[in-house]
């Protein structure tokens, strides 16, 4: 019951929405420093795909670096686009967290009774 598709997708979007915020605040901490390049997380296609093939933890949470254009010491770190990925990403994890609360609450009331 409690390791059901709908359960593992969320645990699984779960952790891909905590790397994509630990890589931005990582691209955010080093936003002088030359030559850095930003990293992005993507798990969004490879999830939708093992959902499709039934088993969500088959899923990829993958780490890429950006080929933005840089500035002159080299770092292409974009402050209002992290700004902005830290917004949706927290939105998302709330959104997320909120239902599996839900589906937990559900559970509760089912087994009480």
């Amino acid at each position: 019951m409690l390791d059901d598709l709908t359960t593992s997708t969320i645990a699984t979007a779960l952790s891909g929405l905590a790397m994509r915020q630990r890589v931005s605040a990582n691209n955010i901490a080093n936003i002088e420093t030359p030559n850095f390049h930003a990293g992005r997380v993507d798990f969004e296609t490879s999830l939708r795909d093992a959902v499709s093939s039934g088993d969500p933890a088959d899923s990829n949470i993958s780490q890429t670096t950006t080929t933005d254009m840089a500035s002159a010491n080299g770092n292409n770190v974009n402050l209002d686009q992290e700004t902005v990925i830290d917004q949706q990403t927290l939105m998302q994890y709330q959104l997320l967290t909120g239902a599996i609360t839900s589906k937990f609450s559900l559970l509760d009331t089912v087994i009480k009774g």
